[in-house]
């Protein structure tokens, strides 16, 4: 399995796409007697809004508590949810291009030592 490693920008780009994804999945619920859609409230469960303004800060300590951050949640996440972000942000796996294609940026690799 591979696994990305990311930088603080990186990983806000990640992580204002995961918590994108994770609104996007709704589940009913009734209100008043009437069954309504809810936008999912993972990413809050996650505290996504915390990382994510972690890695917004302009100091330098925040941004890399809000690395550490995401770097914990990111391996727990699905194969399917990582895949998604991953898709969103742009990043793609060199492995699966065709040999004329002259994109040159790879999905970084985790430094297993993290």
């Amino acid at each position: 399995m591979e696994l990305e490693t990311f930088t603080p920008e990186t990983a806000l780009e990640a992580a204002i796409e995961l918590r994108r994804v994770l609104a996007a999945r709704t589940h009913r619920r009734k209100v008043l007697g009437q069954e309504v859609l809810v936008p999912g409230q993972l990413g809050e469960a996650l505290q996504l809004p915390r990382t994510i303004n972690r890695l917004q800060s302009k100091q330098q300590r925040q941004r890399e508590l809000g690395l550490d951050d995401f770097q914990e949640l990111w391996p727990t996440l699905s194969p399917t949810t990582r895949e998604k972000v991953l898709n969103g942000i742009g990043w793609y796996d060199p492995k699966e291009l065709d040999w004329e294609d002259k994109r040159s940026n790879r999905r970084p690799v985790v430094d297993p030592d993290n």
